[in-house]
C-alpha cells in the first residue's frame, strides 16, 4: 500500500512514516524537507501519484485568525485536490478533540474549518481528534503564567502519548475508511494540575499552582468536560507514569 504523510517529517508525521515503513508499506513523507509544499503546491501532485491514502498531519503554531485559517485551508484543499487527480482512496486527517463543540477565532476554528473540508470534499475520509499530548504538557503549563504562579482553568485533560496517536494513525490509514470521527485520548481524566504540576516539576519550576473557573484555554472559554471525550473514544494504553518514566520534558 502507497502513503503519503503530509507533515511526515515533524513529531506525529515521522512516528507515523515509521509505523507505517515497518509494516512494509511504500510512505513518502512530504514537507517541505523533502521538497513537498502544501501552501505553494509545489510536489504535492507528484508526491500523491499512485497513493492510496494520505495521512494529514500539517501543522503551524501560528495562532493569528486569520493566518492560521489560511494555513490549514489551503494545505488542505491542496492535499485534497491533488488526492481526487490521483485516485487517492482515504483521506485521514488529524484534529483535536473537542473541535466539533468549541468555537473561537483562532486554531480551533481553523481545524473546524479543515475538518469540513474534508468532509464535503467526496473523498473517503477517516477523521482522527486527539486529546492534548504529553510532550506539550510543559508548553502548555507555561502558557497559564501569570506573575509568579500558574492559573490553571477549571476543567479536566485527558492527555495522550504521541506514539500512541501515531499508532492510531497508521492503523487507519490502512483500513477502511469511517467517513467520521474516531476520538482517542490517554487512560487518564483529571484536573489540569494533576499533569500540569509534575511536568513543570520535572523541569525546577516550582511556582505554585492555583485553578480559577474564569480562565480559559488560550483564549477559548471552556467548561470542565470540553478537552475531554464526552461519548466513545478510544482509550491509548501509555499512562502518564509510564511515559514520564521515559521521557524528559
Amino acid at each position: 500500500m502507497r502513503v503519503v504523510v503530509a507533515g511526515g517529517t515533524g513529531l506525529i508525521g515521522s512516528k507515523v512514516v515509521g509505523l507505517l515503513r515497518a509494516q512494509g508499506h511504500d510512505v513518502l513523507p512530504a514537507s517541505p524537507e523533502t521538497g513537498v509544499d502544501t501552501i505553494s503546491g509545489q510536489g504535492v501532485s507528484e508526491a500523491l501519484e499512485g497513493a492510496d491514502a494520505v495521512v494529514d498531519v500539517t501543522n503551524k503554531m501560528v495562532f493569528e485568525p486569520k493566518a492560521i485559517l489560511d494555513f490549514f485551508a489551503t494545505s488542505t484543499r491542496t492535499l485534497l485536490e491533488a488526492g481526487r487527480e490521483a485516485g487517492v482512496r482515504h483521506h485521514v486527517v488529524l484534529s483535536i478533540v473537542g473541535t466539533d463543540r468549541l468555537s473561537h477565532p483562532g486554531y480551533l476554528d481553523a481545524k473546524a474549518a479543515q475538518e469540513h473540508l474534508v468532509t464535503q470534499s467526496g473523498t473517503p475520509f477517516t477523521i482522527v481528534r486527539a486529546t492534548q499530548f504529553f510532550e506539550f504538557l510543559t508548553t502548555i503549563g507555561a502558557g497559564f503564567a501569570q506573575g509568579d504562579a500558574i492559573v490553571l482553568p477549571a476543567a479536566d485533560l485527558q492527555p495522550i502519548a504521541a506514539a500512541d496517536v501515531a499508532a492510531t494513525l497508521a492503523e487507519v490509514a490502512t483500513s477502511a475508511p469511517l467517513d467520521g470521527a474516531l476520538e482517542i485520548a490517554g487512560p487518564e481524566r483529571a484536573p489540569f494540575a494533576r499533569f500540569i504540576g509534575p511536568a513543570l516539576a520535572a523541569q525546577g519550576d516550582s511556582r505554585p499552582i492555583r485553578q480559577d473557573a474564569g480562565v480559559g484555554y488560550f483564549g477559548v472559554p471552556i467548561v470542565h468536560d470540553s478537552l475531554v471525550p464526552v461519548g466513545e473514544a478510544r482509550i491509548a494504553r501509555t499512562s502518564f507514569e509510564d511515559w514520564s518514566a521515559t521521557h524528559a520534558f
